[in-house]
């Protein structure tokens, strides 16, 4: 699953890499040509942002189906077993005390 995450990370980093190329590309050309060329580019600069604006969604809703799976897991593991997440609960408590009590 992390791998999967963090392909689909780097294909939205190259994506937006891409869009910020072509919007400095269309800042020059603009400044030179408001021609054809000026066009085409606005157009594919726009698509792009479409794309990276899409895989950023699918990312977020895959995160949010994640950490939905994660609480479902979590929430059933303390049902199950209930004293061994409080014993936990409490050794992290202490644990973090302890911690901050020698500063």
């Amino acid at each position: 699953m992390n791998t999967t995450t963090e392909v689909q990370g780097a294909k939205l980093t190259s994506e937006l890499k891409n869009v910020i190329q072509d919007a400095e590309d269309l800042l020059t050309m603009a400044a030179a040509d408001t021609g054809a060329e000026a066009v085409a580019l606005r157009e594919r600069v726009q698509a792009r942002l479409l794309r990276a604006k899409d895989r950023l969604q699918d990312l977020q809703a895959a995160a949010v189906d994640r950490a939905k799976l994660a609480g479902r897991k979590a929430d059933e593991h303390v049902h199950e077993h209930p004293w061994q997440s409080v014993g936990i609960a409490v050794g992290i408590g202490l644990l973090v005390g302890v911690l901050i009590g020698r500063r």
